[in-house]
């Protein structure tokens, strides 16, 4: 679910050990919104092979919507015979704004549909279930199939994608290019823990049969306004190849908690820093990009809201983007370690807790004695933080809604030093921090 932002949404650098769980096909995230029912959000990873749309129900309303466009447009034409301008210029220069932005992102769709693939995953569900039974009683089969999305970030194979289109049991997984082609032989370099806020994997095509392989251009989240427009593109219920949905920027810096399908609290997990859109995505979308109107990545979609319309949440780019060059540099994945949990700072937050300041990343008391703020060993620990310290910027940025703790960290290599600038009640202090690994368990 996503949570009130004022209860627990703690987070962990590196290992977080917050919420541990299995992705798997049908994720949900739900809002709990005072005097209104509990919506849910799905991560779109894992899509079924077998179509559950309801297919029926949108064809009509397709229909009903076609009939009013209809309608409309002759009501329009009637009204503009008698009286050619309208509010924001003459109806002739209001189709030309529409057909340019439509031909925007047909382009858009053109250039970067080649550096998007459909990401194919045979998954073992080994004993996962207690009683031999699935969801609805039926038997849980050992294997099934999944599919997602993934981007193409170098011409040697290497792919960015979500954690849950990939999950621990999976067996093999291959990509489908955008003219067809599939490619088995692609392997996974790694992916960050089921407990790790960030759900990122990359994968690596090891054959690509002479098919030349386009990397997307990678964009600058921090630039990011709510407002912008942005496409999303992706393996919609993993068989429709890189559908094109358009909307825009709903919000950023958004915290939720996905589950599977079940809701079950146990299967949650905690991500954080999350753009809102209201672009289109659904079940295999997840790992795409969302891209701006210069063709650009900003963002790799990861969840959708499935009892709302229009809700939906990528990861910001900049998020990734130092686990990117260190895989493109070292063709290794290795995630930095700090090894705190922490909730980002809001205005809200900040008052619960009589905080002087409003942006930061803020080591709360941790309410569960076997998963302290401070893990006990980590850099964190060696460095001298302490619960109820503020972390307020790293080698001199500052931390606030379009820089993240993640992100700034995830801009290092494991054994790098950083200097983090740090509140403790009234007094600034600076502590420089070596990193770590994030540890196996």
């Amino acid at each position: 679910m996503i949570q009130d932002e004022n209860q627990d949404k703690t987070k962990e650098l590196g290992a977080y050990g917050v919420a541990s769980a299995k992705k798997e096909a049908g994720r949900t995230v739900s809002f709990t919104v005072p005097a209104m029912p509990k919506p849910r959000l799905r991560l779109g990873a894992g899509a079924p092979k077998t179509p559950r749309g309801r297919v029926g129900a949108v064809l009509l309303l397709f229909v009903l919507a076609s009939l009013l466009s209809g309608f409309g447009g002759a009501w329009l034409e009637i009204r503009n015979s008698h009286d050619s301008l309208v509010v924001g210029g003459t109806l002739s220069n209001q189709k030309k704004i529409v057909t340019t932005q439509s031909q925007l992102i047909s382009q858009i769709a053109k250039t970067v549909g080649p550096s998007v693939v459909s990401v194919n995953v045979n998954i073992s569900n080994g004993s996962s279930s207690q009683n031999g039974f699935g969801l609805f009683g039926f038997a849980q089969p050992e294997n099934e199939q999944a599919a997602g999305t993934g981007i193409i970030i170098s011409s040697a194979g290497l792919i960015v994608t979500n954690r849950h289109v990939v999950p621990a049991g999976t067996t093999s997984v291959s990509v489908t290019l955008s003219d067809g082609t599939e490619l088995k032989n692609v392997s996974v370099i790694g992916r960050t823990s089921d407990s790790d806020s960030l759900d990122i994997a990359f994968l690596k095509i090891n054959d690509a049969k002479g098919h030349k392989l386009v990397p997307a251009a990678i964009g600058d989240s921090s630039t990011v306004q709510v407002g912008d427009d942005v496409v999303a593109i992706g393996n919609a219920l993993g068989q429709f190849q890189n559908t094109v949905t358009s909307g825009i920027i709903s919000g950023y810096g958004r915290s939720v908690q996905a589950s599977d399908s079940s809701g079950s609290t146990s299967s949650a997990e905690n991500l954080d820093d999350l753009f809102q859109t209201d672009a289109a995505i659904n079940e295999g979308n997840s790992g795409g990009p969302l891209v701006n109107l210069n063709g650009q990545v900003i963002g790799i979609n990861t969840a959708t809201a499935g009892n709302a319309q229009n809700i939906g949440f990528a990861i910001p780019i900049n998020d990734v983007r130092g686990l990117i060059g260190q895989v493109l540099k070292t063709g290794k994945f290795a995630r930095p370690y700090l090894g705190v949990q922490y909730i980002p700072l809001t205005a809200d937050v900040a008052n619960e807790y009589k905080l002087s300041v409003q942006n930061g990343a803020f080591i709360a008391p941790s309410a569960d004695p076997t998963s302290p703020s401070i893990i006990s060993g980590s850099p964190a620990a060696s460095a001298g933080l302490q619960t109820n310290d503020v972390i307020t910027a790293v080698n001199g940025t500052n931390i606030d809604q379009t820089h993240s703790l993640t992100s700034l960290l995830d801009q290092h290599q494991p054994g790098d030093k950083i200097t983090l600038s740090v509140l403790r009640g009234s007094k600034s202090l600076s502590l420089d921090v070596t990193l770590g690994s994030v540890p196996s368990s």
